[in-house]
Parts: structure tokens; sequence; C-alpha cells
């Protein structure tokens, strides 16, 4: 049998059109004895990184195998003289070196290219479109640069439909590739094909010119053996094949076969025509979509053979092709982008003639404070590492740079002189920085940091995760919070024993981001800059639900399958066979007797995973020193921001480091931008220049805000379990704050009460060692922080830097062969330092236990730090930290419901939208209290409330609707927007008119809207008119004012509907608020709460709401079924209601029906581990209302008691008569004594006006029932 090698494979990346992932394609390959394979996705690398990295994996064997056995060739080289068993062992380790090569499988990198069929710079109809497919393969690292050249520029310089290159691309860019002539989508099939033999001539002639030997023609075979397949191509092959094979002896080319991979066995053929389907957009029983032959799977050497066993020395020269291909790696050592220093501080020629390599060797290889540390092999290995003498001129320039940028930081912000911990602090990371190539990093973050503070505006996070243990960034102002004040480490974050590039992710004020990324693009050039591509697969209902439409499965039935896949599954990944095996009704949909049920299970198991997509990566960004495409693909992407084409990695974020290129991360984080609004907020209303960043860190109101657990719409402590804890612990030190930020998830919140307990007394802080109190005392001798792992290790057992830092990570990872190798270290110093062995075994015990909980504190540090500028203004400012929040939340109405709540529960506020008071977004009004945006209404644009807002600051406030039109700008301000304001309330402090008067029509069936609209125009017609006229504008304009229509009033229900439409809530009044009372005092449990149906187990639930929407059907059994759509104060919920439940409570489930609703969580009939709720019981509240209160009790302090407080309460209640008992109850606090006392003259209705006055008075307080 004649060897062979697949060289047209196509992967998942090959959008939905390839269907085999990398990993099973080499697999196979590998399996059936190929050495190599090679991978040419349609116009794109996207899979080339993963490709190259599992080949490096799978080689990994061989390759040490050769690596051990060349070191005992070269020891027994060394021997002189060598005896007969030295000589016999040498041979057979040569013969072995030579076995394990041949072990090796090759990647070769490649790419199926489209070659535009005029010049890639055209782009004028359909020929233009695509272009003819080639098959570009990379023979050596040249050819590797040179792929990544024209797959780069096919996508940023040739994209029209298509990524595509033209040749005078190849001719520029074709050192080092190898090219074969493709499918029948190539040029020379298509021109065969066509008949146009002449041609096809001519583009052969020109490829064996350029390409020389290096250029093949290819033959593919693909006979339809099945009915449902594309018959057409095999007739068309056998027609190009001829003249390919005559072509080939008339040119001297050499020909090759392939089978145009597309999926890996031939049974994934069916699977990979839904995936046509899906790309195309075509049903599958569509007969003019588009078929392959079914016949693409990756074939065996033995199936290649017996295709092409006529033509032997195709399946040859593959192997030919292969040999030529050369081992060469992609990866590369980090590629450090320049930054451009000051001339006048020194250039690298200034340096060249100042230091020796000398100098530069003894200032590299020893350690900070000038030692020698290193041997002699190991320090040139270290200058070879950075690059060489040439390269350690530029770091070093670059180092003293940051050196001086820094020492100035330092003198700001600590004093000069530098203390020496300071000092030594410094002079350390700066040498760590420098010696592992990294200063250029560092005065570039700084640099666009300093740029988004003082140039751009923007606002910008004290620092985020392990960066922050780093005093040089402190000093240079990439972070905000003193490592040194609280113990942040620098090796957290830049381990001295180990290389690995420094990461520091950034927060930007969410408005802000944009502006920094353009900055940071316009300054290091736009070919030096990219964003990182992410790859979208088919999670498992996503590939069910394609399939089932591709199948045309019933939608009921589609969505009923993916509503059986489990969220997660104990102990498992979730997937759609493991789905399969936990839920019976997923077994007998696979099992099924309708085809298309079955097939859809069946067809989305091999679909599912499948790359469907790209997208950009939110914040990762790529920096680079020269043109990235010297190095990476990049394709192009729309930014959503400016629309224009940016770049994008073709290669994802968590391989693009190997390849040199140096990742930051860009964030965004709305925060920021809720305290940047809130401090112009605080100066619009008051007055005041705050800067945030220098606030008290013991401001007591705010640790009181913290204390009292009012922390709704602060940053990271506003959960209600984290409210419940602050007011257990009483937070007072800003340390407190940090540790319950660390403490507050899954595993470490066991230790929380531990944590209280200690902090007030009430169990002892007690340390294993003395000596622990020094890094323990803060968090009341409980470890909370990796940090403090890493700095016990030090104190007790004397680990260097590094080492601590690398046990702080096979800790929080559980390396188990690590731990197992430096525990016996820990306890050896530890023995040395004195201390007890028993001790240190329990203190490596209790580390192992906790530290893989244990948090990063640097991180929490920072993140504690922008929560308590949060709290800082909600305690100090809250009108104006409210409004800021709630401008940020305009588009999730839920949040802006709980955040109008926790306005009310602090005594402001929120005001509806109003024309003479509303800005664009929530803002602060001369009273204190908060005004709705405009631009929060729906349909009123920016532009309208621009105009509205320029013109009210302009000439005062509108004196009333007939002034609005006569002012405002009626192009910018339309009628629709006027009619949305209207809706909205907007209009309402108009005394003129009542909402529903703008929609009364008049004779002609014009709104009395149209009229004011049309008097508007007029009026602002005939203003400019006479100001433009001989006479200047003294001319009075004399437009009649039209008459005010008179109209029948809407009910409040109406209303409050049209209200909500427009800004999402019930802002001016809520149609449940006659019943508040007995949602929130007589129901147990509220809307929102029913997601969490465990909780409902075991008890009756009553509850009430209004229906807002009901959507009615029949099951696929033919019984009726409804969903009721019921709100309440808290969110609303969807019941569903099915078969003879439908029947029984349809009547109450019309839209607006307020209802007073029993129900009981139970176990689904079907699937007992799911709960199902079943209503028992509907009623109309405005039919219980009275009957669920039977007895209110008020519950007045003694103190309070005199005779004003009677009269109110007697005014109150006698003017509510109805049917519930009146009960009190005095206590006096200091006898704690207590009397209860019945009315029994007065039984009255428990309405909203009671109500409202006892929450108005909070030293009261009562019960229902």
């Amino acid at each position: 049998m004649q060897d062979f090698v697949h060289l047209h494979v196509h992967t998942q990346y090959s959008l939905l059109d390839g269907q085999a992932s990398v990993s099973r394609l080499v697999d196979k390959a590998m399996k059936d004895g190929m050495k190599g394979i090679a991978v040419t996705d349609h116009g794109n690398m996207f899979g080339i990184k993963e490709f190259y990295n599992y080949v490096n994996k799978k080689n990994s064997g061989p390759r040490g195998e050769i690596k051990d056995l060349k070191k005992r060739i070269a020891e027994l080289e060394n021997v002189s003289p060598r005896d007969a068993e030295a000589e016999a062992e040498l041979a057979a380790c040569r013969n072995k070196v030579v076995e394990a090569e041949g072990k090796l499988f090759k990647p070769i990198i490649g790419c199926e290219m489209y070659v535009a069929r005029r010049t890639m710079d055209k782009r004028e109809g359909k020929p233009d479109q695509s272009g003819w497919h080639l098959i570009v393969l990379a023979k050596n690292e040249k050819g590797y640069h040179n792929l990544i050249k024209l797959v780069s520029r096919a996508w940023t310089k040739g994209y029209y439909m298509r990524p595509r290159t033209d040749r005078n691309e190849l001719e520029k860019y074709h050192e080092g590739l190898i090219v074969c002539s493709a499918c029948l989508g190539g040029e020379i099939p298509k021109k065969i094909i066509a008949e146009h033999y002449d041609e096809a001539e001519e583009a052969i002639q020109w490829y064996k010119n350029l390409f020389g030997d290096d250029y093949y023609l290819e033959l593919q075979r693909h006979k339809a053996t099945v009915p449902r397949a594309n018959h057409e191509a095999y007739p068309l092959q056998q027609k190009v094949n001829a003249k390919l094979v005559e072509y080939a002896r008339k040119y001297n080319i050499k020909l090759i076969c392939t089978n145009d991979v597309h999926f890996v066995d031939e049974e994934n053929a069916e699977a990979h025509d839904r995936l046509i389907c899906l790309s195309t957009g075509k049903d599958l029983d569509d007969p003019t979509r588009m078929l392959y032959t079914k016949q693409e799977w990756m074939k065996t050497k033995a199936e290649m053979n017996q295709l092409f066993e006529d033509i032997p020395e195709a399946l040859s020269n593959t192997l030919e092709i292969l040999d030529k291909v050369e081992y060469y790696s992609i990866d590369h050592a980090p590629i450090m982008p320049t930054f451009a220093i000051p001339e006048d501080f020194g250039t690298e020629e200034e340096y060249r003639r100042k230091y020796t390599e000398k100098d530069l060797f003894d200032e590299f290889t020893r350690d900070e404070n000038g030692h020698v540390v290193l041997d002699e092999a190991a320090a040139n290995a270290k200058i070879k590492r950075l690059g060489g003498y040439e390269k350690l001129y530029r770091i070093k320039l670059e180092a003293d740079y940051l050196a001086k940028l820094t020492f100035d930081g330092a003198k700001k912000l600590y004093g000069d002189p530098l203390s020496d911990e300071v000092k030594e602090r410094l002079v350390f990371e700066l040498y760590i920085m420098k010696t592992m190539g990294f200063p250029g990093y560092f005065l570039i973050v700084q640099d666009f940091i300093n740029a988004a503070r003082t140039q751009l505006g923007v606002s910008v996070g004290p620092g985020r995760g392990s960066a922050a243990g780093s005093a040089v960034a402190y000093c240079l102002g990439i972070t905000k919070i003193d490592p040194i004040q609280y113990d942040l480490l620098f090796e957290r974050f830049l381990n001295p024993d180990r290389i690995s590039l420094p990461d520091i992710d950034v927060d930007f004020d969410d408005d802000g981001r944009g502006d920094v990324l353009r900055w940071v693009t316009e300054k290091y050039g736009q070919e030096k800059v990219a964003h990182i591509i992410t790859y979208g697969t088919m999670a498992t209902k996503m590939a069910i639900k394609d399939v089932a439409r591709v199948e045309k499965l019933p939608l009921s039935e589609s969505d009923r399958l993916c509503k059986l896949v489990p969220d997660k599954i104990p102990d498992k990944k979730l997937n759609l066979p493991n789905a399969i095996a936990y839920v019976p009704e997923l077994q007998a949909a696979e099992a099924s007797p309708d085809p298309k049920m079955r097939n859809t299970i069946k067809y989305a198991k091999m679909l599912e995973g499948n790359v469907r997509g790209t997208g950009v990566h939110a914040c990762g960004t790529i920096i680079c020193r020269d043109d990235i495409t010297d190095w990476v693909p990049v394709s192009t992407a729309d930014d959503k921001e400016t629309g224009e084409k940016m770049l994008v990695t073709q290669y994802e974020g968590s391989v693009i480091e190997d390849t040199g290129l140096i990742k930051m991360d860009f964030l965004g984080l709305k925060t920021l931008s809720i305290i940047k609004e809130a401090v112009a907020n605080v100066k619009l209303h008051r007055g005041i220049e705050l800067d945030i960043d220098t606030i008290p860190i013991d401001d007591p109101a705010t640790y009181k805000l913290y204390c009292d657990g009012r922390t709704v719409g602060t940053f990271q402590f506003e959960s209600a379990g984290m409210q419940k804890y602050l007011r257990e612990l009483q937070p007072s030190t800003f340390e407190d704050l940090i540790a319950m930020n660390a403490l507050y998830r899954p595993g470490p919140m066991d230790y929380i009460p531990d944590f209280i307990d200690r902090k007030w007394g009430r169990k002892p802080i007690e340390y294993d060692i003395p000596i622990m109190e020094k890094y323990l005392k803060d968090t009341y001798g409980i470890t909370v922080y990796q940090e403090q792992v890493m700095l016990l290790s030090r104190l007790l057992a004397n680990f260097t830097r590094g080492e601590s830092d690398a046990l702080r990570k096979a800790m929080g990872k559980k390396l188990r062969d690590k731990l197992d190798h430096m525990k016996p270290k820990f306890i050896e110093g530890g023995k040395k330092n004195g201390h007890d062995p028993k001790v240190l075994e329990k203190i490596w015990a209790d580390w192992e236990k906790f530290a893989s909980y244990a948090f990063n504190k640097s991180h929490a540090t920072c993140y504690s730090w922008v929560a308590y500028q949060t709290a800082y203004l909600k305690a100090n400012y809250p009108a104006e930290y409210m409004a800021a929040v709630m401008s940020r939340s305009l588009s999730n109405i839920t949040d802006i419901t709980k955040l109008m709540d926790e306005c009310k529960a602090m005594g402001i506020k929120v005001l509806g939208p109003d024309v003479n008071e509303s800005n664009l977004k929530f803002t602060v009004n001369a009273e204190g209290n908060i005004r709705f945006g405009l631009g929060a209404v729906k349909g009123v644009g920016e532009s309208a409330v621009q105009s509205i807002v320029e013109n009210r600051e302009k000439d005062g406030p509108y004196k009333g609707i007939f002034d609005f039109v006569q002012r405002v700008n009626l192009n910018a301000c339309n009628k629709k927007n006027i009619e949305c304001l209207a809706l909205a309330g907007g209009l309402d402090s108009f005394p003129e008119l009542q909402r529903e008067q703008y929609f009364v029509p008049n004779a002609k069936g014009e709104t009395f809207l149209d009229t004011l609209v049309r008097y508007g125009n007029r009026y602002q017609t005939d203003k400019s008119m006479a100001v433009n006229s001989l006479f200047g504008g003294e001319n009075v304009i004399e437009v009649a004012t039209p008459e005010i229509p008179q109209a029948e009033r809407w009910s409040d229900l109406d209303r409050l509907n049209k209200e909500r439409e427009l800004v999402g809530i019930y802002l001016s009044a809520h149609p449940l608020d006659e019943y508040a009372v007995i949602l929130e005092n007589v129901c147990n449990t509220h809307m929102a709460e029913l997601e969490n149906r465990e909780a409902l187990v075991g008890r009756e639930i009553t509850m009430g709401g209004i229906v807002t929407a009901v959507r009615r059907g029949i099951s696929k059994n033919g019984k009726p079924y409804g969903i009721a759509k019921i709100e309440d104060y808290s969110g609303s919920a969807e019941l569903p209601f099915f078969g003879n439940d439908w029947v029984t409570w349809q009547n109450y489930l019309g839209e607006r029906m307020f209802l007073y609703l029993k129900a009981r969580c139970l176990p689904n009939q079907w699937n007992k581990e799911k709960l199902d709720l079943r209503v028992t019981s509907i009623e109309l509240l405005p039919d219980v209302k009275e009957k669920l209160i039977e007895k209110i009790t008020i519950l007045i302090p003694l103190s309070l008691l005199n005779k004003a407080l009677i009269a109110e309460l007697a005014d109150l209640t006698k003017t509510h008569p109805g049917n519930a008992r009146l009960c009190f109850k005095v206590t006096d606090k200091d006898t704690r004594m207590a009397v209860d006392l019945v009315s029994r003259p007065v039984k009255l209705n428990v309405g909203r006006e009671l109500i409202s006055y006892l929450k108005g008075h909070p030293e009261l307080d009562f019960r229902i029932n």
C-alpha cells in the first residue's frame, strides 16, 4: 500500500462548512499511521494555533525520548576510548533516535484561499464577490510568515463577501510556500469545466513559473453513493482530472490526490449536511439547496489507495510535500512594544557608548544588591533569553527611565527622603521588571492610564487583580492602593523565580473605555493594535434548536427538548450525551418513533460544540512592537461604537501570548461611570468639587451605612446575605470590608460567623504560633488571603518570595505533587526557626484545607475601595448618588424599581419626567428629590431632549403648553416625541391640560396634539418671517391659540398602563397600590421568589398581583393551556395552567385582573427532582380585600402617647369604616412592660392612607392579623 497524507482538510473553523474538530482529525490520522496532515480552512487561520498546540502535545512523548537519547549520545561520544559495549550502546541510541523521530507527527499549516478573479481591490458585483480556490501550504518559518501576510491582507485589503488575495500578492509573498490547484472551485478546474483550455494553461504556467517545483495539480474523486447527495460533482471531477493528468505531463508538474475533508467519519455526513442547511438558511427537504457528495470524510490510507490505485504517484507525492515541510515553531518569546522615551533622558546610541557589554552582563545577572547569584552558564542563558546584548541596551534604557518615573512618584506619595522599607521594595521590584525584560510594558500601561486621567477625562479604577501588589505600579499611578500599607505582595503579581508575562487589567468608566482604546491605537499605530477574537460554539440547547429548525420539528417540541436540558449535571460536564443519560425524557426523544425527533437528537449530538461564529473579546487588546501581521494572522470586525472596521487577531486569547504578543485587558466598569456621574451631580446640585480619590477612609456616616446593611445600589456589598452579615459584623475599619469582600463566596462563607464572633470577643483570637499575629491580626486570627499564606511561609520557614508564590499557586489549584514536594521544606524550615513540628503539621493541614478558598487580597482591597467610594457617596450625598445609579440602569426596569423602593426608604422622592425640570438622565432638583430623566421615556430621542433642555436653559422654564410649542424646535422634538412625553406625564406640570385632552379628536379626526404642533409650527414660521421683515422683530406675532377641548377622564389603570408603556414602570402610582397592604402584609410570597422553588416546598403559598399578559394555546395532545404573566411590586412571574386547571381558572386570567392566589410547590409527576407550582385557589382581590384583613394592631411606645397622636389616629380610623378590628399595644421600654388594648366600637377598612401614615412615623409599628 502506498503511503499518503491529507493535504486539503477543513476543520470546524471553516465556519458552518467544516464539521471536524482538530483533535479528532489528528487522532484519526495518527491512528491510521499517517505521518502528518495539513489544515486548510476557508480563507482563515482560526484553527492553526489549536492544531499546532495539539500536535505538539501528541509529539511531547517522542520529543522527550529524543532529548534523553541525544543527551546520552553526547555523554557516550565524550568517552575516550570507548569499549565494545559503549559502541553498541551508542549505535542503539542512534537507532532509537531515528525510531523516535519516525513517531513524530508533522503539522502542515495552510489555508484554502480565495484568489480574486481580477484584482483584490476591485469590488464590482458578482464576478468580484468570491474568487478561485487555492491551497496554500507553509513549507518553513518564512512560508508561515508569508502565509500570515497573505491571509491577513485578504481580510484587511481584499475583503468583498469573502477574504480575497490576488496574483500580485502571491508574487510578493510567494517565498516558502507550496501551492496546489484545489477543488472544482480552483482557477484551473473552473477553466477546464468551461473549456477555456488556453486560459487554464496560462494559469498553470503562471503558477509554475512562480512556485516552480512547489506547485502541484490536485486530483479529487467524489463519487456519490447515496441518493440525496451531489451527483454532478464526480463527472466534472473526471473531466478535470483527465486534463490535469495531461497538463502534468506537458508542463512537468507533479500530481497529488486529496479528499477535500469536511468531516471526520463517514457517519458524520448527514450531520454535515444539516450544518450546510444552517449555513445556507435552507430546510433539509428544500430541492434547490446546496448538497455535498457526502464523500468528504477523512478517508484512511487504504481508502485513498483504493480510490487512486491507477495513479500511485498522486499518493506518493503527498509524502514529498510532507518531507519538504520543515518542523518550526510558531511561538515566540515576549515581543515588547516600544515606548518612546524622551531624548533628553537618553537614547540607545548614548547607552551603547556609555556602557560595555561587561557592564550589562554584571547588571542583568547579579541580584538587586549587586551580588553574584548565577554561575556563568546560567548567566549567559539569561542574557540570551532577554534577546542578547542587542536588546539589553534598549531594556536598560527603559528600566532606567521607569526607575526615574517611579522615584519621582514615590517622593510625592511617601515623602522625601524615602524610608528604607519603601526604597528596598522599589529597588527589588524595578530589578525584577528589568531582568525579566518588562520595563517597557509598565511604561506603556502608565502612559495610557495617565492619558486617560489627565487628557481624556476618563475615570480609571484603583487597580484590579494582583497588579495592586506592585509598589512601582502605585508610584506610577497605575494603581491607587498602597501595597505596603495593606501587605499586598509583588511576587503574587510577578514571581521572581519563573518568567511569566505581567498581566495588568485596567478598569475604565463605561463611556471612556472606547476613548482610551482609540488613543492607544492612534499613538502606537493602527497596524500595531488589535482586538482578540473569540469563537462562539454550538452549545447544547443551540445545537438542538438549530437541527430541529432544519428538520422542521415543530417549534413547541424544539422548545420542550431545550427545556429538558438541565442547567448543570452533578459531577459531570454539561453536554448532550450526559444530559440524555441524566434526563429520561431525552432518552425517550432519542429513541422516538418520530424520525424528526430522533434525528434532531442524533445530529445535535454530532454538531454540539462546533464553532458557529466569531466574536470580539470584551476587553482583551494586543499592543505590538511591529505590525501585528508580522507575527499572527488578523481578520476584521465591526466596531460597535463607531461602525468602523477594527483588526482582530485570528488566534484567541488563551493562546495568543504563546506567540509573543502582549495582551492587555481594557475593561469597562459601570460602577466607575456611576461614581463619575454622582460626583457631577454633587457639583451641579450643591456646587461642591468632590475628589473621590481623597475621601476619608474613616468616614462615620459610611460605616454607619454598612453597619445598618443599607447597601442597595452600592458596589460589591448589596446582596441580602451580605447585608445580614454586615449588620452582624458592624464593620469599623477598612480592613473589615476587605475581609468581608474576600470571605463572601461559596466555601469561605462558612468562616464568616467565626470571623464575626472573634471581632466581638465572643470567641478568643488564637494564633498557632505567637509570631503569626503579625500577619493575622487584621483578620482576627483567621487566614483569609493568599498573601497571608505567602507571608507566613516566609516568616515561619524562610521560604523565598518565589517559593511562597509557588506554594500559594499549588495550594489554590490543589497541585498534590508540588505540595508533597514543598511540605518537608516547610516543616524543616520551621524546625530550624525553633517551631514545634506538630504545630507546623497542623498549620500546613489548615492551609491545605483553606488555601483553595483563600482570596487574592490585592483584588479584594482594590474593589473594596471602589465599594467604599459608592457607600461614601450614598451616605453623604444620597440623592445625587441614587440619581447616578438609576441613570446607569435605564435599560433594566427591575433594577430601577428596586432602586426607587430604596429611595422611598431613604426618604427621597422619585418624581416623574417633567419638561421644566428633567434633563437627559436622572437628576436632583432644588428640593433634593430625584427627577426622572427625559431620556428614560421611550420614543423621546436624545436630540428632542437636547432641544427641550437647551431652550429651557436659554429662556427659562416653559410657562405652559402653548409656550412650549412656540419655543421648542419642532423638527428636533416632533409630534411623536411630544405624544410620548404627554403619555408619560412629562407635560403634567402645565395646568391647562390633562393627559387625555391631548388625544381628543376633532371633527376631522385630528387629535388636539396635531392642532398644537400645527399651531407651534405656524407661530415659529411667522416669528421667523417677522424677524427677517423690513420692520425687524417689533411686529407682534398674532396667531390665535387653539381652543382646548374637553375630554372624558381616563381610568387610573388606563393612565398608568400608558405611562408604563413609555417609562417601563408604573411611576406616578401603581395599580396595585389599592391592595398594597394585602400584598405586603397578608401574602407570604412575592412573584420574584417563585424562581427559587426549593424554598417554597412544604407550605401553602399565598400571593397576589395583576395579570399583565396571557398566552393561550392547544398542546400537541389536543388539550388547552394558558400561561399568565402576573406582576406584583417585586417583579413578575409566568404561571402555566394545563388541561383541567386552565378550564377551571381561565375566567380569572384576563389581562388587568387583580388576583389573590393560593398554591403549593409539588414534585413534577414525570420528573420527581423538578418542582411545579400548582395553583389551588384564585379569588379576585377586590372581593377578598375586606375579609383577608381581620385586624390591625398598632404598636405605640408609651413615651409617644399623647392627645395629638390619639386625635390623629382617631380621625384616620373613623373616616375609613370597614370590618377589620382595631387593636393597640402600648409598650414601655424602661420597664419592659406592654398593655394590649382593643377598640370595640371601631371597625375599619385598612387602606393606603392609614398604612402611609404609620410608615411615615417610623417610631410607630403595626401588625396585620
